[in-house]
C-alpha cells in the first residue's frame, strides 16, 4: 500500500501547484483554449438536450467550485485542469453558455457519449458529435470575426486547440453490438483504421479554419473501468484486454497519422498526449486493484444515481462512476499533459 500512498501525495502535491499556478500574474499562455471531446471534457454541453446522459446533478461537482455543471466526475476535468496551468482565471464556457466577449477566450464543445463517427452514442439520445462540434466552432469563429474584425484568423492561430474523444466509438459503439453493427463489418484493425482516417479529416478542418497549436489526446485504457471489469470480467487478469487491445492500436495509428499530419499541413504544430500509459501507471500499480469501482452507487447507465452519498475517500478514488476517472485521475493526468504540450505553445 505504500506506492498507493505516494499516489495520494503526489494528487495533494499537484493541487497546490495548480492553485499557486492559478495566482501567479493573471497572464495566460495563450489568449483562447478551444476544447472538442466526449464525456472527459464535457462540462455543461449536454445538460438541455434530450438524452440520458445528463449528469447536472449531485453527487456530480460535489468537489467543483460551482456544484454540478454537467461535468461527469466530481470536480474538475482533464481540460479544467490544463486551463488552470494555462494561466487562463475562469474555466472555459461550454458553448451554450459562452456569452459575448467571453469567447474570445475559448469555447468547451465538448458532449457526453461523442464519438468520431456521427452514429456513436446515439441509442442515448440526442447529443453533439464532432462534426456537430465543429460547426459549433464555424459559429464561434464568426463571432469572434464580428468583435476582432480583420485580426480574427492571426488571433486564433495563437490559440490552443484541445480534442479528445473515440472512447465512445468503442464503448458506445463497436463493443456495444445490441445497437451498432460496426464490429460485424470490421476486424479491431479496420475499425481503428477507419477511425483515424475520419479523425484525421476533422482535424484538417480544424487546420483550414485556422487550428495551428492542436494537442490531440487518445484513447484510455477503457478495459479498466469498472463497467468494463464488471461487465465482461478479466479472467484473473487486472483488466479487459480486448478493450484495451483495440485502445492501444487505435493510439498507435493515430500517433502516426498526427506526425503525418504535421508534416503535411502548412504551419501545423500537433501533439499527441498519451492518455493510454499515463492512466494505466497508475491503475497497474501495486496496491490499487481494488481502486477499480465506482466511488457513487452508479444506475443502470453507468451513472451516479442523484443524490446518493459517494464513496468516504472520494479524493483518492481512482474512478468516479462506472466509466469516467474522477478528480485526483484528472489531476494527474492533466499535469503531465500541460508539461508535454508545452512543447508547441
Amino acid at each position: 500500500m505504500a506506492s498507493v500512498n505516494i499516489l495520494y501525495l503526489l494528487a495533494f502535491v499537484l493541487v497546490i501547484v495548480l492553485k499557486s499556478r492559478h495566482d501567479v500574474d493573471g497572464k495566460s499562455e495563450v489568449p483562447c483554449f478551444f476544447i472538442f471531446g466526449d464525456s472527459l471534457v464535457d462540462s455543461g454541453n449536454n445538460n438541455h438536450l434530450k438524452n440520458k446522459g445528463k449528469v447536472n446533478y449531485l453527487p456530480y461537482g460535489i468537489d467543483f467550485p460551482d456544484g454540478p455543471t454537467g461535468r461527469f466526475n466530481n470536480g474538475r476535468t482533464v481540460p479544467d485542469v490544463l486551463g488552470e496551468l494555462l494561466g487562463f482565471k475562469s474555466f472555459i464556457k461550454s458553448f451554450p453558455t459562452a456569452k459575448g466577449s467571453q469567447i474570445l477566450e475559448g469555447v468547451n464543445y465538448g458532449s457526453g457519449y461523442a464519438g468520431i463517427r456521427d452514429e456513436t452514442g446515439r441509442h442515448m439520445g440526442v447529443l453533439v458529435s464532432f462534426n456537430k462540434q465543429i460547426e459549433h466552432h464555424q459559429v464561434t469563429m464568426s463571432r469572434i470575426h464580428h468583435i476582432l474584425g480583420k485580426n480574427h484568423s492571426n488571433y486564433l492561430k495563437q490559440c490552443l486547440y484541445l480534442s479528445m474523444i473515440g472512447n465512445n466509438d468503442y464503448i458506445n459503439n463497436y463493443f456495444l453490438p445490441k445497437y451498432y453493427n460496426s464490429s460485424r463489418h470490421y476486424t479491431p484493425k479496420q475499425y481503428a483504421n477507419v477511425l483515424v482516417e475520419e479523425y484525421a479529416q476533422h482535424l484538417k478542418t480544424l487546420h483550414d479554419f485556422g487550428a495551428r497549436k492542436l494537442a490531440i489526446i487518445g484513447v484510455a485504457p477503457i478495459g479498466c473501468t469498472p463497467n468494463a471489469t464488471a461487465y465482461y470480467g478479466t479472467n484473473g487478469s487486472l483488466c479487459v484486454e480486448k478493450l484495451n487491445k483495440a485502445a492501444i492500436l487505435f493510439n498507435q495509428l493515430l500517433k502516426l497519422r498526427v506526425q503525418d499530419l504535421n508534416n503535411k499541413l502548412i504551419g501545423a504544430n500537433f501533439i499527441y498526449l498519451e492518455i493510454y500509459e499515463i492512466i494505466w501507471k497508475y491503475i497497474n500499480v501495486l496496491g490499487t486493484r481494488g481502486l477499480i469501482k465506482s466511488c457513487c452507487q452508479v444506475n443502470d447507465y453507468g451513472l451516479c444515481i442523484p443524490s446518493k452519498l459517494p464513496c468516504l475517500n472520494r479524493n483518492l478514488a481512482l474512478f468516479w462512476d462506472s466509466f469516467h476517472p474522477s478528480e485526483f485521475l484528472n489531476l494527474i493526468t492533466g499535469t503531465i499533459s500541460y508539461n508535454a504540450l508545452r512543447t508547441i505553445l
